[in-house]
């Protein structure tokens, strides 16, 4: 498993060795075992991610986390061979306001942005109530699995 990301803006390395350990915890969960996938990890400023949100999503404003999948579920992910997941975009500057709100580290939120990321990746999402509780549900064993707590 490897994570390409753009180095300007991106945080130190303990709290990359972090994501990647979220992202293989986030694998195995979803019983996705394939040795050799990619993902794309971009951190972003307000403009640029705004920007991004606007042509892909068609909202103009600044958000979190963007995450943009090449599979629509973990069933159509290749068992074997490079496999590129998908796309994240990181907002630093949204990531520190939220730590600041929700009282924790911004490290901790960066991880659980990405988490929450490759959770989508993986196919799942948040709009109903039960397929955002699945989710959830994801998102803090692997949490926990990798010692990030709130």
């Amino acid at each position: 498993m490897n994570i390409v990301f753009d180095g300007e803006r991106a945080p130190d390395d303990g709290v990359l060795d972090k994501m990647k350990q979220a992202a293989q915890a986030a694998l195995l969960y979803e019983n996705v075992h394939n040795e050799d996938i990619e993902i794309s990890l971009t951190f972003a400023d307000e403009d640029e991610i705004r920007e991004i949100n606007r042509d892909y999503r068609e909202k103009d404003q600044v958000t979190d986390v963007l995450s943009f999948p090449q599979f629509e579920k973990p069933e159509d992910i290749p068992e074997k061979g490079y496999c590129l997941l998908g796309d994240v975009v990181i907002c630093t500057k949204r990531a520190q306001e939220q730590a600041d709100e929700f009282g924790h580290s911004t490290e901790r939120e960066l991880v659980y942005l990405f988490t929450h990321s490759i959770f989508h990746l993986l196919g799942h999402d948040h709009m109903e109530e039960d397929e955002k509780a699945v989710m959830r549900r994801g998102e803090e064993t692997v949490l926990e699995e990798i010692g990030v707590m709130r």
